[in-house]
């Protein structure tokens, strides 16, 4: 307190008043006066974030934590990823529902400036999603100038219907069609060599979306495609009767068996220790019908392999125990495209382009970007 005298009569005066006057002083209670409301406002801002009814909770991630340093902000992002896709907001829409009424997720990843030098639309493989090992391959590619696209099936990853139930193939055959004919026809992109790319079971879809669409498209590239499943994959005979006999009655029910597909599809030990995080990925026994779907494909692929006319580039591990790759051999040499190329890695088990040596993954990925560039090159100088 300041005691000041006026009029004969003493005056007791808050310091806080008086300090108005000294500039230094106003100053520093100011921003005192700052930090306090700063700290009551903050347990309120933390409390109404919290209660939003569709915020993902996480037990590793504080909202309030400090984000100075990039691994809490990552941390933080993928907690919240989930519900920045959920606003309504034409940036932040990544599910689209298609003529049939089912809800897909798609994705696309652009090159940071310049026009694309093609357009490359990912086919996943079974029990696979484009948000996980293929999600980094599409920037590799995109980094090379190429616009990639990527959409989960039915069943698969993000999109609605029944975790891994395949009810018809040509159902996810038609939604690709669908899908990419759309991207394929935006102004932007009109015009530009368009490539499939295929793995595992991604590799029946393209072959399958070109069968349906003979020239639709400037070439295909397929890892690893399931145009047969190898000998000790396939079901036996007597298994296979009693398998269809029970689809009528159950073919939602996951009472195919199966062998460990991670163990062995990668050859690199750490790397298979990686598949954990694909979070959304199946990793369930088949189900019923989803099973004798990829039988009746794979046959029906077997038999019209003359049939494939577009340029190819086929990838196999040599020592695949998932996909044959003696159909690879037989897709080289019975499709009557004059243009294919086939690169057979030598030891190298089903996952090449996940499951391999950073070394191993790095020559597919340049084998894959080199055939690329010489298709794209080649088709617009034809233009």
């Amino acid at each position: 307190m300041e005691v000041i005298v006026e009029d004969g009569m003493e005056v007791r005066t808050p310091i806080l008043w008086i300090s108005f006057a000294n500039p230094i002083g106003f100053i520093w209670i100011l921003l005192c006066a700052m930090l306090v409301l700063l700290v009551r406002l903050q347990p309120f801002q933390l409390k109404r974030v919290n209660t939003e009814e569709n915020l993902p909770v996480d037990g590793k991630v504080s909202i309030g934590e400090n984000l100075d340093w990039a691994p809490a902000r990552r941390r933080i992002f993928a907690a919240f990823q989930k519900f920045r896709c959920s606003l309504n907001h034409i940036l932040f829409r990544t599910y689209h529902v298609n003529s049939r009424g089912v809800e897909l997720f798609t994705k696309s990843w652009l090159p940071g400036a310049g026009r694309p030098k093609a357009l490359i639309c990912l086919c996943h493989g079974y029990g696979d999603s484009v948000t996980f090992f293929l999600d980094g391959l599409a920037r590799k590619l995109a980094s090379a100038q190429y616009a990639v696209f990527g959409m989960d099936y039915e069943g698969f990853g993000l999109s609605s219907g029944l975790h891994g139930y395949i009810n018809n193939f040509d159902s996810i055959v038609d939604d690709v069609i669908e899908h990419y004919s759309a991207v394929k026809e935006q102004p932007e992109f009109k015009g530009l060599p368009c490539f499939l790319f295929g793995e595992s079971m991604g590799g029946a879809v393209a072959l399958k979306v070109h069968l349906k669409r003979p020239n639709a498209w400037t070439g295909a590239i397929l890892v690893a495609p399931m145009c047969k499943i190898a000998a000790d994959m396939y079901p036996p005979w007597p298994v296979l009767q009693i398998l269809k006999a029970l689809v009528p009655l159950f073919p939602t029910w996951k009472l195919v068996p199966n062998k460990d597909v991670a163990g062995l599809a990668f050859r690199d030990v750490e790397k298979k220790k990686q598949t954990a995080y694909n979070v959304v990925g199946y990793g369930g026994r088949p189900r019923l019908k989803t099973a004798l779907e990829l039988v009746r494909v794979t046959d029906e692929i077997a038999a019209n392999l003359h049939k494939v006319s577009l340029p190819l580039l086929i990838l196999h591990g040599a020592a695949d125990r998932i996909t044959d790759p003696s159909i690879s051999k037989a897709l080289y040499e019975l499709a009557c495209s004059p243009d294919k190329t086939l690169h057979l890695y030598q030891d190298a088990w089903h996952c090449i382009l996940e499951g391999e040596s950073d070394e191993n993954i790095t020559q597919v990925i340049r084998d894959i970007v080199s055939w690329l560039d010489a298709h794209s090159i080649a088709e617009y100088t034809a233009r």
